[in-house]
């Protein structure tokens, strides 16, 4: 399966601590980029967060937050730490010092401090242990809405490998003709130019010629590299970075089919052939 590098997701869960809430979102990038928003009273299960996502994502940038959101009242078993409540009472006095109109601390603020209550009733593990389920429940989520969109870029990647087959399909048998055809005008003006009817020197400087601009080996390769990308595609998984490579080969033969266009049908094949990988290119770089 096919997963692509946006999505979002986000989830909340009470605990005796107060609301847990937990979000992620993740968007296109080379590699696995993991930025958090962490609440302080939270900053410990960062890590855990942090590996549990890496066991499960390739690339992508993601932008996780973990908040906390306590009740107006403490719970049952709270206490107070003295010594919080000494640091914060030192730096209000000093704050009040420089700006003395400024309003002094009320209860409520005091309780919503961090640290300054002491959750002696909310065990550590068992805190850990919601968090850890709480940043599963997301992690499945997000990856959920992954796949959605990537199934949704499979199909669009593969729409654009049918049409470039078609093109290749159609044009492949107007080469021998145009090839014919250019040599044969290509003949004349040597003609006029020798002057002569020196046939053996007129093909020799024709199968010269020919070789340079004959484009099967070119039509051979744009095959093979869409046959890759279709088995790309049905391997799945971080397939991301094999796709843009392909993308990009696919890009060269056509650039090189362009060049060495002998007719205008094949002219047109090869600019056609561009703007599909283009659009396809567009595509993979959103994919994991």
């Amino acid at each position: 399966m096919i997963h692509s590098m946006t999505g979002y997701a986000a989830a909340v869960a009470e605990t005796a601590a107060g609301r847990i809430g937990c979000e992620m979102r993740t968007v296109n990038s080379r590699f696995l980029d993991m930025q958090f928003r962490v609440s302080e009273e939270l900053r410990a299960y960062e890590p855990l967060l942090r590996d549990s996502i890496a066991a499960r994502l390739v690339r992508g940038k993601l932008d996780c937050r973990l908040s906390l959101s306590a009740g107006a009242l403490p719970v049952a078993g709270a206490a107070l730490d003295r010594a919080v409540l000494e640091q914060l009472a030192r730096l209000s006095k000093e704050v009040r010092s420089v700006f003395p109109d400024a309003g002094p601390l009320r209860v409520a603020d005091v309780l919503r401090w961090p640290g300054a209550l002491a959750q002696q009733a909310m065990e550590e593990d068992a805190l850990r242990s919601q968090v850890a389920a709480l940043g599963a429940r997301v992690l499945d989520e997000l990856l959920a809405a992954r796949a959605r969109e990537g199934a949704k870029l499979d199909a669009a990647v593969r729409q654009r490998v049918g049409e470039m087959r078609r093109r290749v399909a159609e044009v492949a048998p107007l080469v021998p003709q145009a090839l014919a055809a250019y040599q044969e005008k290509l003949a004349q003006r040597l003609r006029e130019a020798i002057g002569s009817a020196d046939d053996e020197r007129i093909r020799a400087e024709i199968a010269l010629f020919g070789a340079k601009i004959d484009v099967d080996e070119e039509l051979t390769r744009l095959a093979v590299h869409l046959d890759e990308v279709e088995r790309t595609l049905g391997k799945g998984g971080a397939a991301g970075k094999r796709l843009d490579f392909l993308a990009q080969e696919l890009n060269r033969e056509a650039n090189t089919l362009a060049s060495k266009a002998a007719a205008q049908a094949i002219a047109d094949c090869a600019l056609e052939l561009k703007l599909l990988i283009e659009q396809m290119r567009e595509q993979v770089q959103n994919i994991e």
